[in-house]
């Protein structure tokens, strides 16, 4: 019985698979395919360069043995590889092959984190360089250590150090950040890329937003180079694309994603992404895509609390140099609550006053700061106006909220008052509870707190909270 070139090929994958790990078989040569065979003589065709180069690194003598265990001692194999990736037929194949013989020009061998510009085009440099190594295009100030940690957004900072030590190597793969505008995303995915750049040297890492990795595909389509453009990014052993929601409606875009995601992820090279959104709420993108993205894990970074606010800008104004009092940075962080960009921009504006015109960080720089950055302050209602009018709906003595008393009305009115202090005037924790008979800031907490749990169990309760708090806001309009 005369065999073909399949029946070769299938006999050689046989002892291929029985000497490296399925996921080495099933990421460079399940995509092999057999197309002459010539004598002793078996051309296979491979997908681009770069993997005819991989295999020659890699794999050239368990190739060897194979072949010949095959085919005899006279046993060869040349490679094809087709101009745009396409498989070609047999008879039209270019007489000019590629010899399995292992190169003896050490200057051509590849190098980890370096490729040669000409053999894949690299988006990211300009045509014409020789040999250049990836600029991981990050920004060095976004690591962890600059990354406050809080409740909000433990879980994804604790994935991502996992993902820096191991890329790859982890079940967070693709790690899917997602979260409002202005939390941390895009500082917390580039973190996870300097870490690995700084304890990986051979790995090549890359971020990339993904209005920007669209307009490359653009070029791609218009240049006839897509093949290159796909090959590019299938070498990257950490791939980073921010803001992945962009890519929605984009139905090429997706599909060329789709293929470096796969190429990827079987090579076990490590995927993080970025997202407004969690992945099932993507609008506009390939059920496929979605399906991938939820492989790994999905960490949500929330709005920081308080506290993690804080912690923030504390830690900022510590880096700059720049003492801030407590009751300014509560006020801060009371004013700005949802977004640490708008939290950054407060700070660049304390420091420009306090080292451009040399003015004390103090409470009135920080009002006049804020109102550029939010559209109205906190009324300046009085804690002792807050007292008088809660008082005068529970119908006890405003003084009895100064003093030490187990009277469930009074006890009440008085966390009530405290509540209403917190939200609606500029005083910090701790001068609020010097209002009240001198009780320190934890006292202060946790009247909020009883304030907050019993709104949310007692719908009286809140309808209560709600009509003085609208007494006070129309008492300032009269």
């Amino acid at each position: 019985m005369t065999r073909d070139c399949r029946m070769v090929w299938d006999d050689c994958l046989r002892i291929i698979k029985k000497n490296v790990s399925p996921q080495s078989y099933k990421t460079w040569f399940e995509p092999i395919k057999p197309v002459r065979l010539d004598n002793e003589v078996l051309t296979i065709q491979v997908p681009n360069k770069f993997f005819f180069e991989w295999l020659e690194e890699n794999f050239v003598q368990l190739l060897k043995k194979s072949i010949r265990q095959e085919l005899g001692d006279r046993g060869r194999l040349v490679y094809h590889i087709p101009e745009n990736g396409n498989v070609q037929d047999p008879a039209l194949l270019s007489q000019q092959r590629i010899s399995s013989k292992p190169s003896a020009d050490k200057d051509n061998e590849p190098v980890p984190g370096v490729f040669d510009a000409e053999m894949i085009k690299n988006p990211f440099i300009i045509p014409g360089i020789k040999r250049i190594k990836i600029d991981p295009q990050l920004n060095q100030e976004y690591t962890f250590e600059s990354f406050i940690e809080g409740d909000c957004n433990r879980l994804a900072r604790n994935a991502g150090l996992a993902i820096a030590k191991k890329p790859g190597g982890t079940a967070f793969n693709p790690l899917v950040i997602f979260g409002d505008v202005g939390l941390g995303k895009t500082h917390l995915a580039q973190a996870i890329g300097n870490d690995v750049v700084r304890m990986h040297e051979s790995k090549a890492v890359l971020y990339v937003s993904a209005e920007k990795f669209t307009n490359q595909i653009i070029q791609a389509i218009k240049n006839n180079s897509v093949n290159d453009f796909v090959n590019f990014y299938q070498m990257i052993d950490v791939l980073i694309i921010d803001d992945i929601q962009f890519l929605s409606g984009k139905q090429k875009t997706q599909e060329i994603f789709f293929h470096i995601f796969n190429q990827l992820h079987q090579g076990g090279k490590q995927i993080v992404l970025t997202s407004d959104r969690a992945p099932k709420d993507l609008e506009g993108m390939e059920d496929r895509l979605i399906s991938r993205f939820k492989w790994g894990l999905s960490a949500d970074i929330q709005a920081p609390d308080l506290e993690t606010r804080m912690a923030i800008l504390e830690a900022k104004m510590e880096d700059e140099g720049v003492d801030i009092p407590s009751d300014v940075l509560e006020f801060i962080c009371y004013n700005i609550k949802n977004n640490i960009r708008e939290l950054e921009g407060v700070m660049i504006s304390l420091l420009a006053q306090a080292t451009l015109i040399r003015r004390d960080v103090d409470m009135e720089l920080a009002k006049e700061v804020i109102r550029n950055f939010v559209t109205t302050i906190n009324k300046e209602i009085t804690v002792e106006f807050i007292q008088q009018l809660v008082a005068e709906h529970f119908n006890v003595p405003v003084d009895k909220l100064h003093h030490e008393t187990r009277k469930r009305n009074i006890v009440i009115a008085r966390q009530l008052s405290m509540y209403l202090a917190k939200k609606l005037t500029n005083n910090s924790l701790k001068s609020i509870g010097e209002q009240f008979g001198g009780r320190d800031h934890s006292t202060v907490i946790y009247s909020c707190k009883a304030v907050q749990d019993m709104m949310d169990t007692d719908l009286i309760f809140k309808d209560t909270v709600e009509e003085v708090e609208k007494k006070l806001k129309m008492s300032l309009n009269t």
